[in-house]
């Protein structure tokens, strides 16, 4: 028999669970819900904010929304799982690109806040699926990154031709 085992490492370490569940919530509020409009049931986080930066801003709020997407497939969350919020971090991203109107929806839609509840919900009634790997999450933070850059590079190439419509084209 071998004594080497001692009984704390037969059983999983609940504690840190919780503790890391603790931190994704954290992180997650601060991103999507730290901030109350004073007289409005209005919460909005550092991710509108950061937002508000055109063309960066977006990219930097949903870069630091993959940090609970990589915690998450470190808990074990099945990759089916990990799309799901991988496509939540992808329109908020994308659709925050778009000047004012895509601001307010990173108010109202809380990718982050949506991705702990599904994770929360997986580890209540966990289903049997596999591990997921590495190799899938960076190949879809990768592929978050890369469409984030296209809507910048999109919205650059808008504003130029509107630009130029403007300044120097049609109108003058």
């Amino acid at each position: 028999m071998n004594r080497s085992l001692s009984p704390s490492a037969l059983v999983p370490e609940v504690g840190t669970l919780d503790r890391r569940l603790e931190r994704l919530r954290t992180v997650g509020w601060v991103l999507d819900s730290s901030f109350r409009i004073p007289g409005m049931r209005i919460r909005f986080g550092i991710d509108a904010i950061i937002g508000l930066v055109p063309g960066l801003g977006d990219l930097i709020a949903g870069a630091l929304s993959l940090y609970i997407i990589a915690e998450s497939a470190r808990l074990g969350v099945p990759r089916s799982l990990l799309a799901r919020m991988g496509w939540n971090v992808a329109v908020d991203t994308l659709v925050g690109e778009i000047p004012i109107l895509g601001d307010l929806f990173d108010v109202a839609w809380k990718a982050n806040m949506r991705n702990l509840a599904l994770l929360e919900e997986h580890l209540q009634q966990p289903t049997a699926g596999t591990r997921s790997n590495r190799g899938f999450v960076v190949m879809l933070c990768l592929g978050l990154l890369l469409l984030t850059a296209g809507a910048i590079a999109l919205a650059v190439l808008l504003f130029r031709f509107f630009d130029g419509m403007l300044n120097g084209g049609l109108i003058g």
